[in-house]
């Protein structure tokens, strides 16, 4: 019998301005007016705001005392990461009601595969329900992007915000693409557009049709992938939790660090990320790997073992920590990453013992229980007390790349 091959399709959701939408679907009485999330403390930043909040130049990221100026009228809320956290297992679950493979990015977006479907009414018909259901079941507001592969979804779905619908056909998608700046590729940032601009290339058509000699002066070995993604071409697969094989958290910046304690200061919270994960998740590992990206779009990766499994955020920070004293920071970094990986169940292979340091386990355990109460942004270490941990417990293993 012939295999009959399907349309890949891949659709990307991202809620619209997620976490003000809950704070207007809590208290009516906001909607129409320009929300801000982020806190009152003029010393924070805004974590997300309403499309009304926008007409005024607020945005993402930006200083809330930078926000109170541009809008003195605006309401600022705290952030209430529990509650968006009870609405994102709500969307999370009409994923995962529609496809068995769902791959969730962060707490209000998510790729979901929908290849092979055409007996259920076909990818686009279903991508329409998914995001009709979001707003009859959850009152909520969502954008969709539909192609054939993950970049092109995600490109899509933030096209016609907020409640946009967008398909990106397979073979309309190198049109569509070649008049698009260069910095619509996510990960091009400021550095590698200017970069690209001394040698004429600003769109992304121009880019894809550019040599590879010239690519690589900017890119070094990502050089290939990038011109892949300028084609329109990213053949990722989409990857449910179940799954993983690592549990990771990346974080790009809005300016390069340059600094050493800058840089670790940033590896110290993303560590209390993986573990506060893994811990949730009930998983443990063994391998720390820590990614770099630097200014010229330059990425390496180094990984380390240790002599037992790692699960608490001191045992992750101890490991990332070394590996990134042995980098050179100073040409600019502008993404690090921690991830966790090869990954088991403690209770099926008790090699972990917690109770070998129950200072680690009391701590860790007080921490996740006021993460779990109110947000996984409720408390952040501070990098004085991992620095005076005491290694006696946990000898490193070997480190090395992993990659580049």
């Amino acid at each position: 019998m012939q295999q009959v091959l399907h349309q890949r399709w891949i659709m990307h959701v991202d809620m619209d301005a997620f976490y003000a939408s809950v704070e207007v679907l809590d208290d009516p009485r906001l909607k129409g007016l320009p929300v801000i999330v982020g806190g009152r403390s003029s010393r924070g930043v805004v974590s997300t705001c309403s499309y009304e909040a926008r007409k005024f130049g607020v945005h993402s990221a930006m200083p809330l005392f930078e926000a109170k100026r541009l809008c003195p009228h605006g309401v600022f809320l705290p952030v209430r990461m529990a509650r968006y956290g009870e609405m994102s297992e709500k969307i999370m679950g009409i994923f995962r009601e529609t496809s068995p493979l769902v791959e969730q990015l962060s707490i209000d977006e998510a790729f979901l595969d929908l290849t092979g479907m055409e007996g259920l009414g076909g990818a686009e018909t279903i991508a329409h329900q998914v995001q009709d259901r979001i707003q009859d079941e959850l009152k909520l507001s969502a954008s969709v992007g539909l192609a054939p592969n993950k970049f092109l979804a995600k490109l899509a779905s933030d096209m016609k915000k907020p409640h946009g619908f967008v398909v990106i056909e397979k073979d309309k998608a190198a049109s569509l693409l070649a008049p698009l700046p260069v910095a619509k590729i996510f990960g091009i940032g400021s550095s590698a557009k200017e970069k690209l601009a001394q040698f004429g290339i600003e769109t992304i058509g121009q880019l894809a049709a550019e040599d590879e000699v010239i690519l690589r002066k900017v890119f070094g070995v990502n050089a290939d992938q990038v011109k892949l993604l300028a084609q329109g071409l990213d053949d990722r697969p989409v990857i449910s939790e179940e799954e993983a094989k690592s549990v990771g958290r990346e974080n790009t910046f809005d300016y390069d660090l340059t600094d050493f304690f800058s840089c670790r200061d940033q590896v110290l919270d993303l560590c209390g990320q993986v573990g506060w994960r893994l811990r949730r998740e009930r998983w443990a590992g063994r391998t720390v790997t820590l990614k770099v990206k630097f200014a010229d779009f330059h990425t390496i990766t180094r990984s380390s073992t240790g002599d037992r499994p790692v699960a608490w955020d001191e045992e992750i920070f101890l490991l990332a920590e070394q590996m990134l004293r042995k980098i050179n920071v100073k040409p600019g970094v502008r993404l690090l990453g921690v991830s966790v990986s090869h990954l088991f169940r403690p209770e099926d292979e008790p090699v972990l013992r917690f109770e070998e340091d129950e200072r680690l386990q009391k701590r860790n355990q007080a921490i996740d229980a006021l993460k779990g109460k109110f947000g996984e942004d409720i408390i952040k270490r501070g990098s004085a007390g991992l620095r005076k941990q005491k290694q006696d417990n946990y000898r490193p293993g070997k480190t090395g790349d992993a990659g580049q």
